[in-house]
């Protein structure tokens, strides 16, 4: 099964549950008349409207290239993560108008057992579906996965939250504890649908990607060829489920196309291994320069001019330079 496929059942199962979830949580605020409950359910809606347009990226974004879109769709995953975002934020301010809003005008709480019980049941669903959809998304190098798991996995924090307010509220029998709990919560949601906004942007702006580029130089460094005398102008660009990895290889001058082939074809071979088939690795080769044979340890090499003085460590800094390394 391709990685698109499987990111596609997964986000179909999602959307499948947050209808039922959502149908659970209006049930038990209809029970209670919490505003607690009511706030969950709200953040449920955004889940249902996020589960389906989660649902849609991850269907276009699985199309293959086209004249039109040669990078393929994988692109649409950092606008629909924009939509949820933009979803949640706007849930946690309608959340924070009702909480206020049942301060001054508090509304009797109602058979607040059942409402727990049914709340619960919804937390601990949310909390499996979360986790399987971040590691799914993480594995599979979808932004839209994470982005819905990431959400599921922070209702269950609120949802948790709110549980715990209405036992409170349960014990003690003060109902301004309901809008409390909802107001706290609201923040959390909002700061949350935040993250997501501001991830999702970057995506689209092509913004590097730190945590990716360090794994990167760090697995070169570790695997790193005598023939790879340098490399640097290396650029990391996502596409949904698809990395695409652009850089300058520099082999010696007196190889021929199909030995500086060879070479590309290890390297890509080596990311590859690391980092999954989900990666695109275009490779330009460079024949070394004068100043190249100081930091070439290439031994018995015949044409060098000048002695080898150290080879230079590469970093996300140096390796991502558009110039050639020298000393």
């Amino acid at each position: 099964m391709s990685t698109s496929t499987q990111n596609f059942k997964t986000q179909r199962i999602i959307a499948i549950l947050s209808v039922l979830l959502f149908i659970t949580k209006l049930v038990a605020w209809y029970l209670t008349n919490s505003v607690a409950i009511l706030t969950d359910a709200l953040e449920s809606t955004v889940n249902v409207v996020a589960g389906m347009i989660g649902l849609y990226s991850l269907y276009v974004s699985a199309k293959p290239r086209d004249i039109d879109h040669p990078y393929g769709h994988g692109k649409v995953e950092f606008i629909s993560a924009a939509i949820e975002g933009t979803l949640i934020t706007v849930a946690g301010l309608l959340i924070l108008y009702e909480a206020i809003s049942n301060l001054w005008h508090p509304h009797e709480i109602t058979r607040i057992d059942y409402g727990i019980y049914l709340v619960a049941t919804t937390a601990i669903l949310n909390y499996i579906a979360g986790y399987i959809c971040v590691r799914t998304g993480k594995r599979n190098n979808s932004l839209a996965l994470i982005a819905s798991g990431k959400h599921l996995i922070t209702d269950t924090v609120t949802t948790a939250g709110i549980i715990g307010g209405l036992i409170l509220l349960w014990i003690t029998g003060i109902t301004w504890i309901d809008s409390a709990v909802a107001i706290l919560f609201a923040f959390i949601i909002f700061y949350t649908g935040y993250k997501i906004v501001r991830t999702s942007i970057a995506g689209i702006m092509d913004e590097a990607d730190l945590e990716l580029l360090k794994k990167i130089v760090e697995m070169l460094n570790a695997n790193r060829k005598t023939n790879w005398i340098d490399l640097h102008n290396l650029r990391i660009i996502k596409y949904g489920a698809t990395l695409h990895l652009d850089c300058h290889l520099t082999v010696p001058w007196y190889f021929n196309v199909n030995e500086a082939h060879q070479e590309i074809d290890e390297l890509s071979e080596l990311v590859r291994l690391h980092f999954g088939k989900s990666v695109e690795l275009f490779v330009h080769s460079d024949g070394c320069l004068d100043f190249s044979c100081k930091i070439c340890d290439i031994s018995g090499c015949k044409v060098r001019q000048h002695p080898f003085s150290h080879k230079i460590e590469w970093t996300m800094e140096n390796i991502s330079s558009n110039n050639k390394h020298q000393i």
